[in-house]
Parts: C-alpha cells; sequence; structure tokens
C-alpha cells in the first residue's frame, strides 16, 4: 500500500502481521521492561526494516531507538518506521538522493475527542471543515495529522530539534492524494538550501491513512508529481 506513494528510488516493506525478526542483544536490552506488545511492534517494525533495508542491498545493524525514539539507520541512508494496530512499515533511500524521509501510518477513524484543537492551526480547522464538506468519506482529522507525523519523522533527524504540531501548516489535496507543508520555525541551511516547507502524499485504504513525506538531496530527484 505504502509503495504506492513512495517516489521512485525508496525501498519499503510494509506488514500487517507480527513479524518474528532476531534481534542484536543491544536491541533486546533496549526493549527487556517493554510490554509483549511493544515487544511485538519493535521486532515486526525492524523486520520491516531488514527488508527495506535489503532493497538497497544492505544488511540491517542494529536499530535501538536514539533521541526521541529516532531509529538508526547505516551511514549513508535515509530511512522511516511506522506502526499502528494491524500494520508497521518502513522505508529507506541513499542520502544521496533523499536528504529526509518520514512516514506515518493510522488507523482511518476520527481523532480521539480534544485531539483536533492540539494538533491543528485554526486555518487548519477551516480547511478541513471545507473538506469534510464535499468528501465526507474521509476522516480528514486523521490524513492531517498523519501529514504532520510524517513531515515531524523528516524533520527531526535533519535538524535534531524539536517541531511542535503548531509549527507546521498542512494543506491537504484531497484529488491528487499530496500534500504541502509549510514551516512556521526557522530552520538550518540542508545541503545549502533553506528549509521552509515539505511535501509530501497520503493514502487511505483498508481501513488505514498512510502519509509520506520527503526532500530530495541537493541534486536528487524532484518531489513527486500530484
Amino acid at each position: 500500500m505504502i509503495e504506492a506513494i513512495l517516489p521512485a528510488g525508496v525501498s519499503a516493506c510494509e506488514t500487517c502481521t507480527d513479524l518474528d525478526e532476531p534481534l542484536f542483544p543491544v536491541e533486546l536490552a533496549a526493549i527487556a521492561s517493554a510490554v509483549p506488545k511493544r515487544q511485538g511492534e519493535f521486532r515486526t517494525v525492524r523486520g520491516c526494516a531488514r527488508a527495506a533495508l535489503a532493497g538497497l542491498g544492505l544488511d540491517r545493524p542494529p536499530m535501538v531507538p536514539g533521541e526521541r525514539g529516532a531509529p538508526s539507520w547505516p551511514a549513508g541512508v535515509v530511512g522511516s518506521m511506522t506502526h499502528c494496530t494491524g500494520y508497521a512499515a518502513a522505508a529507506a533511500a541513499s542520502a544521496q538522493l533523499f536528504a529526509g524521509l518520514g512516514i506515518d501510518a493510522e488507523p482511518h477513524a476520527p481523532l480521539p475527542d480534544g485531539v483536533l484543537d492540539v494538533v491543528t492551526r485554526p486555518g487548519e480547522r477551516e480547511h478541513l471543515i471545507e473538506l469534510g464538506r464535499t468528501y465526507p468519506d474521509v476522516c480528514w482529522d486523521r490524513v492531517l495529522f498523519s501529514a504532520k507525523e510524517s513531515v515531524y519523522k523528516t524533520w527531526f533527524p535533519l535538524t535534531r530539534s524539536w517541531l511542535g504540531f503548531e509549527d507546521v501548516t498542512v494543506i491537504l489535496d484531497p484529488t491528487g492524494g499530496s500534500f504541502s507543508a509549510d514551516l512556521l520555525v526557522s530552520a538550518p541551511d540542508i545541503g545549502g538550501r533553506q528549509l521552509t516547507g515539505l511535501t509530501g502524499r497520503w493514502l487511505v485504504r483498508n481501513g488505514l491513512v498512510v502519509a509520506v513525506a520527503t526532500l530530495a538531496a541537493a541534486g536528487g530527484p524532484a518531489a513527486p508529481d500530484a
């Protein structure tokens, strides 16, 4: 499913079943005190990462959660993982092609009560109302939330700094399955470019929302067409 919205050059793997991925000792230590559900998610998403890296001709190294839970990827690779109930995925690409990559998956259901006001700006809430009037079968609040999550997963490895929900404005294209994200905070130069926004794609299928945000490396591929 997620491969339908990934740009060329990104290797990915997804699964709707648990994977019994063998773990390195340092990974086992990292989840020793975790509940069984968390341990299962940890194994499954790293199994996806192994397959995604294999698509690049690479072995999976130990991938221990680091700062803010971000997993480590091999040198010269950008990547992202995601999981929700009944689904897990990982994506990886050469850093020569992409400076950043973030993926997210969510259940296609309305956000819990009280969450919308926390994760959106006033203009975004108006945007969601208009989308809902025209396309009522889509949980647009969840799509926007997933898009913001994918933006954060792209942002953090690049900047090593926090990006709040209020620090980005997302506009969703309801027909092309794309989105744009305008950053409302300053960011360092990325490959000689000032990072002011990101673009991505989203998809609703099989009861899930998946979103992908990417930033091409200098001289890398252009953003995928909407």
